[in-house]
């Protein structure tokens, strides 16, 4: 597969211009290192919106979903530095998703990412599925590398700067994520899943986003 892994943590928030400079500094020199180095960790990217609502975008891949809700990664959740702290206080608009990656087509990882977020009806996620797979196919369309739907698992798709106890009727929505050379080749391939009369229905949001950088765990110092 095109995406390293099985599993993907998916964050996406807004921020204050007043804190945007310290904030991208956090993500920079500290937080994209260091969840990057966790144990089932392989890497993460990070987006800032070319046409789409929340600004920045972060993608992390790991072995397992299971590693997203393992006892070392609750650990770290419920231990963030203090200039962790500082950031998330100032999340806004928060979107995390903790998915399976269960259809991932096309070969490598491009500069440009659409976004497609759906909300699959009771009972017909299979159907949808299919649908979906059939219509997640890079090879016939130019500038498109490689497609990828990811399936939120509900119970811990949770934003941390929310009360957890409070409704959360997104957790369980799903994304198809769209590799693409150039934000210019993604407007086409997004318009095939929002105008498609069997998926616009289940449209929530959708976006085009510009890579900022990425880090896979070979990147890292070794010790």
């Amino acid at each position: 597969m095109p995406i390293a892994g099985q599993g993907m943590l998916l964050t996406s928030m807004n921020i204050d211009a007043a804190h945007e400079a310290e904030f991208n500094r956090w993500y920079d020199r500290e937080h994209l290192e260091e969840r990057v180095a966790m144990p089932g960790f392989l890497e993460a990217r990070r987006y800032v919106a070319q046409d789409g609502n929340p600004k920045y975008l972060s993608l992390y891949s790991t072995e397992t979903i299971e590693v997203l809700d393992s006892p070392f990664y609750r650990n770290a959740l419920a231990n963030q530095t203090a200039w962790s702290k500082a950031n998330i206080a100032r999340f806004r608009n928060m979107i995390r998703g903790v998915s399976r990656i269960t259809v991932s087509r096309g070969t490598g990882r491009g500069a440009a990412l659409g976004i497609v977020r759906l909300r699959p009806p009771d009972g017909g996620e299979d159907k949808l599925r299919t649908v979906l797979r059939d219509q997640l196919d890079p090879a016939q369309r130019d500038g498109i590398i490689s497609m990828h739907l990811l399936e939120n698992d509900p119970a811990l798709s949770k934003p941390i700067t929310d009360d957890a106890s409070a409704p959360n009727p997104g957790a369980g929505d799903w994304f198809v994520l769209i590799d693409a050379t150039d934000v210019s080749a993604v407007p086409a391939t997004v318009a095939q899943f929002t105008d498609n009369a069997a998926i616009k229905p289940l449209v929530v949001t959708s976006g085009v986003y510009r890579l900022m950088w990425d880090l896979a765990k070979s990147d890292l110092p070794r010790a």
